[in-house]
């Protein structure tokens, strides 16, 4: 007699990861792996059998842009990710992290990630037990926990130069000795177990000190003596956020492209870049879509990396800024708790003296844009619409009601006692619309990602883009083209998992990491963000869940049942490409 099946899910519609139609069928797992993908298995003698009739069947998703890189030395769930179908994330990105260090230096790593990242200073510093200093040890502390879902990570240049060049890392060039020791750090990483190097170079990317983050200014010399060693090892990613990104001038952006392009041909490893519709020239994206196509053509590859939705800052009374939060008379009561702040905030006295006082001077220039730009301002709807109209935005409401802007934005952030967000886009909606993002989406150049989970606590949470996939995208959307179904599994599960030589997963295939998400697709929902304060040292951050996940399995084991975790931890860091 057969021994019985560790886990069947039975007779749901399976959604495979490559691409092919979908069809109804069962996946059989053993040992943490896949062994079968069948129609019409005999699950009698399973241990545990999930009946899937009616729900979606598909691998678990790979986000590989996300910031967790302190987080997983305290959290186990690494949410928000855990509540979206994830099951394997990448961290490590946009060049900053927590490794190497130099013991007692440690602060200037945290101020790197909390000015780049928007992840509490005080949280990073009570929450992280600095017990390593190279990056080999790093990967050994994380290498000893466990969590729900899978981890991998980047060597982050930042912290790399600052290891290597202390006071001098800001010089744009480094010294041979320097070079040599910044491309040893680097292969020790990779040989240690890292899936790529990371790299940012815009401006607007800055330490909560307000310094540019070291490697900005970096020289070709230096990045091609990275890219080298995925080179000479042949693994290993290369990710970078270009110079241009932020909306500076096309030819920052053509320029960098150019470079990124000879070191993947030269190199033969992957770059992924961030792509991004920005204020400057809208229709930019679509010559660098085109030239990455040519670059692709020439034998370099080369991947746009872009995000499924607008990307912007959540706006409201909990938030960093928002219309009021400089002008004296809010100031004055703005260290109250929400509630009793709330309760002030509609006293109609207190109401006009907010309203009456001039705007202060903002820390950031983008300030001036969410403080007063009332066009771009969105609510968010009840929802939580993802494609708003322009009628959506405050300016058009405040016309159809014959409103000053500023009071009914006064009004909308003491709804829901306070709790209330609006959305200001920084990019990728410049004409009220996603048909821009739908064509850098389903490009054959680009991969999904840019979803920054773990980061940008105090302002953002981007980090449901399979959830929004699945709904808006796949299910909902009205104003465009939809995704076909199993395009949108595709590009969350295979496209990203391969990118980064995660060849053990991606796809529902004998064989391979049994990591499957089971979901109610007619009933899946992203739920409105929310503000909660569960960091270290009482640290905020938004967060927004997800309902519609019937089951979520990470090798083999069961870590989401209807929306609530099991309290399984079969998660592990993953070393290295397979």
């Amino acid at each position: 007699m057969s021994e019985p099946h560790d886990l069947v899910i039975r007779g749901g519609t399976i959604v495979d990861g490559t691409g092919a139609p979908a069809y109804v069928g069962d996946v059989v797992i053993d040992g943490g792996r896949i062994t079968r993908v069948t129609v019409g298995t005999d699950s009698a003698g399973a241990l545990e059998v999930i009946e899937a009739d009616g729900y979606l069947v598909t691998p678990g998703f790979v986000d590989v842009h996300t910031h967790y890189d302190g987080q997983a030395t305290w959290d186990e769930q690494i949410a928000p990710s855990c509540w979206h179908g994830v099951t394997t994330v990448v961290m490590g990105n946009c060049g900053v992290g927590f490794a190497p260090v130099v013991p007692g230096r440690e602060q200037i790593l945290i101020e790197q990630m909390e000015g780049v990242e928007d992840i509490p200073g005080t949280a990073l510093a009570e929450g992280i037990d600095f017990r390593w200093e190279s990056f080999s040890e790093y990967l050994d502390a994380l290498g000893e926990r466990r969590f729900m879902l899978d981890i991998g990570t980047q060597v982050p240049h930042a912290a790399v130069r600052a290891y290597v060049m202390g006071e001098r890392s800001m010089d744009p060039e480094p010294t041979d000795v320097d070079l040599e020791r910044i491309a040893a750090i680097v292969r020790e990483g990779i040989e240690a177990g890292a899936l790529g190097v990371s790299t940012s170079r815009i401006l607007s990317h800055r330490t909560s000190a307000g310094a540019e983050v070291p490697g900005t200014f970096a020289g070709e010399r230096e990045l091609e003596a990275m890219a080298q060693v995925l080179g000479d090892l042949g693994t290993g990613v290369f990710e970078v956020v270009p110079r241009g990104m932020d909306g500076e001038v096309s030819e920052s952006s053509h320029a960098e492209i150019d470079w990124m392009g000879r070191l993947a041909k030269e190199t033969g490893r992957p770059v992924t870049f961030s792509l991004v519709q920005t204020h400057s020239e809208i229709d930019r994206f679509k010559l660098l879509l085109d030239r990455s196509s040519a670059l692709r053509a020439e034998g370099a590859p080369i991947h746009p990396q872009v995000a499924n939705r607008a990307t912007g800052i959540l706006m409201g009374l909990q938030t960093d800024e928002h219309t009021f939060s400089t002008r004296a008379s809010y100031r004055e009561i703005a260290h109250l708790p929400l509630s009793e702040r709330v309760e002030r905030m509609r006293d109609p006295a207190v109401k006009a003296r907010i309203l009456a006082d001039p705007i202060e001077p903002y820390d950031h220039p983008l300030s001036a844009m969410v403080h007063q730009g009332y066009g771009n301002l969105l609510t968010l709807g009840a929802e939580f619409d993802m494609e708003p109209p322009q009628e959506a935005t405050v300016e058009s409401r405040a016309q159809r009601e014959g409103r000053n802007p500023e009071e009914l934005v006064y009004d909308l952030l003491l709804e829901a006692d306070g709790r209330a967000f609006l959305l200001f886009p920084f990019t990728n909606y410049f004409r009220f619309d996603l048909e821009d993002v739908h064509t850098m989406l389903t490009h054959p150049a680009s991969v999904w990602g840019l979803g920054d989970g773990g980061a940008h606590c105090g302002v953002a949470c981007d980090a449901g883009g399979p959830t929004l996939m699945l709904t808006h995208w796949v299910r909902d959307r009205t104003r465009g083209p939809r995704i076909p179904l199993e395009d949108a599994i595709r590009m969350m599960t295979s496209e990203p998992a391969d990118l980064y030589g995660l060849g053990d997963r991606g796809r529902l295939v004998a064989g391979l990491r049994a990591d499957v998400c089971v979901i109610d697709q007619a009933g899946l929902k992203i739920e409105l963000p929310e503000m909660v304060f569960d960091l270290p040292a009482g640290g905020r951050r938004i967060m927004q869940r997800a309902s519609g996940y019937h089951r979520v399995v990470v090798a083999g084991e069961i870590t989401i049942r209807d929306d609530a975790e099991t309290g399984a931890r079969p998660g592990r860091l993953v070393r290295g490409a397979r």
